[in-house]
């Protein structure tokens, strides 16, 4: 089966430019693209083992008589066709639930506050539940279009970072386009982190597909993130195991997103990586 991406349209022009990178990641990655046009300011995601209600903010129920024009003429002059998803199932009147087999999904950082209320840095909580919940990564686009040309990767040494990698290879070899690591050496782990990419098996595709590994021994973390070209598709890994960390996503990852205006594709816990 073809692998497929999430996208909930959003009809104003911030809406435009998340369809827009949507449709752009589609093409590098060579993906089909299935958007949801909500009719509800509500819907459900059945995941494994667990049920995320997503709420949404008013502004995407804005001109339903002109979504699913603006919405086809954005994916047709991208060179895309595109699935506009029908939802089957009601567990309540209003509120449709979708369904969870795909490979990516996109929302902004924010799908429940008022765009007014969204800065860098802000990621709402129903984003953060779809994160810690979903199997699939969740790209999170730059709140205008940004094409990107190569990929960087945040590698911390963990098993959840190590997914971020692998994932991070694989979209470069999609794409095309160079791979860059980034690690911010805690002094306490500092002779651990080659060990981890060989603990991982990814050793030998670090060493034939990476252009550079920087790793920072100095400094803060939000400094050292101006090395981080602006035009890179940037992946993070999070944790979630306890519930401080379900809620906040992890501190690094949270500066990292206040720092950097790029396009994010944000591993989960459940993540599991397609063979």
């Amino acid at each position: 089966m073809q692998r497929r991406l999430l996208h909930i349209f959003r009809n104003t022009p911030f809406g435009r430019e998340t369809l827009l990178q949507s449709v752009y990641f589609c093409k590098k990655v060579k993906l089909e693209l299935a958007i949801y046009i909500p009719k509800f300011a509500k819907f459900l995601m059945y995941f494994e083992n667990d049920v995320v209600q997503v709420d949404l903010n008013r502004s995407y129920l804005t001109s339903p008589d002109t979504a699913l024009m603006n919405a086809s003429s954005i994916v047709e002059q991208g060179g895309l066709e595109a699935e506009f998803l029908e939802p089957k199932d009601f567990p309540a009147s209003s509120l449709p639930a979708l369904p969870t087999n795909f490979d990516y999904m996109a929302c902004p950082r924010s799908i429940s506050d008022r765009s007014s209320k969204i800065g860098f840095g802000h990621i709402g909580p129903k984003v953060r539940r779809l994160v810690n919940a979903a199997r699939f990564p969740v790209l999170m686009p730059s709140s205008a279009y940004k094409e990107w040309h190569s990929v960087a990767v945040f590698f911390g040494g963990s098993a959840k970072t190590a997914n971020a990698l692998r994932l991070g290879l694989n979209i470069s070899a999609a794409c095309n386009m160079p791979l860059d690591i980034f690690t911010q050496v805690a002094n306490d782990f500092r002779d651990t982190y080659g060990e981890a990419i060989k603990d991982s098996g990814l050793d030998g595709e670090v060493k034939s597909s990476v252009r550079e590994w920087h790793t920072f021994e100095m400094g803060k973390l939000s400094d050292n993130l101006y090395e981080v070209p602006h035009d890179a598709l940037v992946v993070l890994g999070t944790y979630g195991q306890s519930p401080v960390k379900q809620i906040f996503l992890g501190s690094k990852l949270e500066r990292i997103c206040a720092a950097l205006p790029n396009n994010f594709l944000v591993v989960g816990p459940k993540y599991l990586a397609r063979t």
